[in-house]
């Protein structure tokens, strides 16, 4: 299921317009954006959570050359699904 199969899936089953669907998953996934952002962190009760974790820097190797190169510390969004979902999908 990609964005556009939720807002249809939206669309039909609560009687929206296609705008209405669309607004309201954009503005689900923006918020959810600005809070991660922002350093915070999102939990979907029975469905899962987003957290955003930091990699420390590290010396890698460029896989082609071999030559050694510095890899930058980096944040990066991780999801961490929840009992529920996780229930649901090994049924």
């Amino acid at each position: 299921m990609n964005k556009s199969d939720l807002m249809m899936a939206l669309k039909e089953n609560v009687n929206l317009s296609r705008q209405e669907a669309e607004n309201i998953v954009n503005v689900f996934f923006q918020s959810i954006e600005d809070s991660l952002g922002n350093g915070g962190r999102v939990e979907i009760r029975g469905f899962g959570s987003f957290t955003v974790n930091g990699y420390k820097s590290y010396v890698g190797r460029n896989p082609k050359t071999g030559e050694r190169i510095r890899v930058p510390s980096k944040k990066l969004p991780f999801f961490k699904c929840g009992q529920e979902l996780k229930d649901r999908v090994d049924y």
